[in-house]
C-alpha cells in the first residue's frame, strides 16, 4: 500500500466497488434526514479524491478540525453496516452471527421458544459447514436457556446437549492446538527460511515430531483437517523436503474436491492450498504436472460459481502470474513469458492496496529475471531499480541479495561501464553486511572482491573459476535454492559457451521434460 493510503478510512473507500457505493447512498438515504448529512458530504469528497488530503477536507468547511475524527469513525461504522447489509458479502460466519443476533433479541424479549427455535437452526447450519466454535457458542446459549427457565423441553435436552458440549469443546481444542503448530511452523519460515544445515534441520524434526504425534487424521473434521495438511506442508518445506510438500499440498486439494461446497466457504484457504502445490512442482522440476495444475486452478477461480471479492482477486492475480512465470521458466519458453508482462503491471495497478509489498517486489523480480534472459537489460535494470529503491520493502534478505547481484550482472552485460566499479562495490558490501550468509552467497561475494582488477583478457578464466565453484552447490540440498531466484550457473555457461542465456535454460528444459516423460515415477 502506497505511502498516500495509508488513512484507513480513504483506503475503505477506495476499496468499494460501484454497486457497494451505490448501496451505502441508498443505506444512508433510507431517511430524509441524512440525505444532507456531513458524513455523506465526507464519502463524496473521499471518493472524488486521488489520494488523501486532510486540508482539502478542512477547506470544504464540512467539518472543523477537532470534529473530523469523530465524523470520520462515523462514516467508517456506516460503511461497515452498508457492506454487512450487501448480500455480496453474506457468507456462513455472517449467517450464524446474524441468527444468534435474532436469537439475542427475542430472548431479552421473553419469547424462549421462538429463540431457541432460531437457535437450533443456527446450529445446524454452523455443524454442516463445520464452524464448531460457532456451534459451541450457540449451544452455551441454549443451555443458558434450558437452564435458566422452563422451556418443558429439558427433560429430553439435558443429555443432548452435555454431549454436544464435550463433542465441540474437544473439536475446538483440537483446532487450537493445531493452529499453533501451524503458526509456529509458519514464523519458522518466514523468519529463518528453510533449514540451511544437518543441525537445524534436526531441531526441526525434533519440534515437528513432540508436537505433531499426538493427532489421528481419522478424528479430525474439516477444518482440523485442512491445518493438519498445512502444517506437514510448512514442515516439508522447512527441511526442504519437496516432493513431501507435493504430497501433503495435494491432500489439501482433495480434502475440498471430496467437499466442492466448502471450496465457496474457505476460499482463500482453497487458494493458499493450491499455490503451496504449484510451488512444490515447480520446486521439483515437474512441468507437465504443474501446467495441467495451474490450468486447473486458473478453471476453478474464473469459473461463475467461485468467490468473488477484493480479497480473492487480488490473491488470484498474483498466484496466477507468479505461477506463469514460473510454467515459462520450467518450459525455458522466455519470449512468452514478455506477452504476459503488460497483464502483470495492470493488475499491480489495480491490486496494489491488497497486495503488500514483498509480492508486488516478487513480481518485480520475475519481470526484471525475464528481460535478462532475452537479452534486454535496459528494461532488467529498470524493474531491479524499482525493487532497490522501494523503502517500504519486505522482500527477503537472500531475494534482496540476489537482486542486486542481479542488478550488477546486468549493468555488465549492457555495457554501462562507467558506474560498474561503484555497483561492485555497493553489491560487495550488501552481501558483506548480510546474516547467516549460504555458501553460494559466501563464494559470489569472494569473487566480487577481485572483480575491479580482472583484465580484459581475464574474463573468461575468472568466470569458468566461479562456474566450477558454484557449480559444486548445485544439487547441495541447503544451497541449490539460491539457483532458483537467479539462474546464474547457466548465466556463466552462457559466457562461458558463447550462447544466449535463454538457449542454455531453454536445453536444461526440455532435457527436464524428457526426462519427466521417460520416469515411472507417479507423484
Amino acid at each position: 500500500m502506497t505511502n498516500q493510503l495509508k488513512d484507513n478510512l480513504f483506503v475503505l473507500i477506495k476499496s468499494l466497488t460501484k454497486s457497494e457505493k451505490r448501496q451505502f447512498k441508498l443505506y444512508v438515504g433510507r431517511m430524509d434526514s441524512n440525505e444532507d448529512s456531513k458524513f455523506l458530504k465526507l464519502f463524496n469528497l473521499l471518493d472524488k479524491m486521488d489520494f488523501y488530503n486532510e486540508d482539502l477536507i478542512l477547506k470544504k468547511k464540512i467539518v472543523s478540525k477537532l470534529q473530523l475524527s469523530n465524523l470520520k469513525a462515523h462514516l467508517y461504522k456506516q460503511i461497515l453496516i452498508s457492506l454487512r447489509l450487501n448480500p455480496q458479502h453474506k457468507n456462513v460466519k455472517l449467517h450464524i452471527r446474524g441468527q444468534i443476533d435474532f436469537a439475542t433479541i427475542l430472548y431479552q424479549k421473553g419469547l424462549y421458544k421462538q429463540s431457541l427455535k432460531i437457535l437450533d437452526k443456527a446450529k445446524s447450519f454452523a455443524l454442516k459447514y463445520d464452524e464448531n466454535a460457532s456451534a459451541y457458542e450457540i449451544v452455551e446459549f441454549e443451555k443458558l436457556i434450558e437452564s435458566l427457565y422452563v422451556t418443558r423441553s429439558l427433560s429430553n435436552r439435558t443429555n443432548e446437549l452435555v454431549s454436544q458440549t464435550n463433542h465441540l469443546r474437544e473439536q475446538n481444542e483440537i483446532y487450537s492446538n493445531l493452529s499453533n503448530i501451524s503458526l509456529q511452523l509458519y514464523e519458522k519460515l518466514i523468519k529463518a527460511g528453510y533449514a540451511k544445515s544437518d543441525d537445524e534441520s534436526k531441531e526441526i524434526k525434533k519440534f515437528f515430531k513432540q508436537k505433531i504425534k499426538s493427532f489421528k487424521i481419522s478424528e479430525l473434521g474439516f477444518r482440523e483437517t485442512l491445518i493438519y495438511y498445512q502444517i506437514w506442508v510448512w514442515y516439508s518445506l522447512l527441511i526442504q523436503d519437496f516432493l513431501s510438500s507435493y504430497k501433503y499440498a495435494s491432500k489439501w486439494i482433495d480434502t475440498f474436491n471430496r467437499s466442492p461446497e466448502m471450496i465457496g466457504i474457505h476460499p482463500v484457504f482453497y487458494l493458499k492450498g493450491y499455490n503451496f502445490l504449484l510451488e512444490a512442482l515447480a520446486l521439483i522440476k515437474y512441468p507437465s504436472k504443474f501446467k495441467y495444475r495451474l490450468n486447473d486452478l486458473i478453471n476453478v477461480v474464473e469459473d461463475k460459481s467461485f468467490p468473488k471479492n477484493q480479497n480473492l482477486n487480488a490473491l488470484i492475480f498474483i498466484y496466477k502470474y507468479n505461477n506463469l512465470f514460473n510454467l515459462h521458466v520450467l518450459e525455458g519458453d522466455f519470449k512468452e513469458s514478455l506477452k504476459i508482462i503488460p497483464e502483470v503491471l495492470v493488475g499491480i495497478e489495480i491490486n496494489k492496496n491488497f497486495i503488500d509489498h514483498h509480492h508486488i517486489m516478487l513480481l518485480y523480480f520475475k519481470i526484471a529475471c525475464m528481460y535478462f534472459t532475452v537479452n534486454d537489460y535496459d528494461n532488467c535494470i529498470k524493474y531491479v531499480n524499482m525493487i532497490m529503491i522501494n523503502k517500504n520493502i519486505k522482500m527477503r534478505e537472500d531475494l534482496q541479495c540476489f537482486t542486486r547481484i542481479l542488478n550488477l550482472i546486468a549493468h555488465w552485460e549492457a555495457g554501462r561501464d562507467y558506474n560498474l566499479d561503484k555497483i561492485i562495490r555497493e553489491t560487495y558490501n550488501y552481501l558483506d553486511k548480510m546474516n547467516d550468509l549460504h555458501e553460494v552467497q559466501k563464494t559470489i561475494l569472494k569473487y566480487l572482491n577481485g572483480l575491479e582488477n580482472i583484465y580484459p583478457g581475464e574474463i573468461k578464466g575468472f568466470l569458468r573459476s566461479l562456474h566450477s565453484e558454484l557449480k559444486k552447490f548445485e544439487d547441495d540440498p541447503y544451497e541449490k535454492r539460491a539457483f532458483l531466484y537467479l539462474d546464474i550457473i547457466s548465466w556463466l555457461e552462457s559466457k562461458i559457451n558463447n550462447k544466449p542465456v535463454a538457449d542454455i535454460i531453454k536445453e536444461k528444459a526440455l532435457h527436464i521434460n524428457r526426462k519427466e516423460k521417460q520416469t515411472t515415477v507417479l507423484i
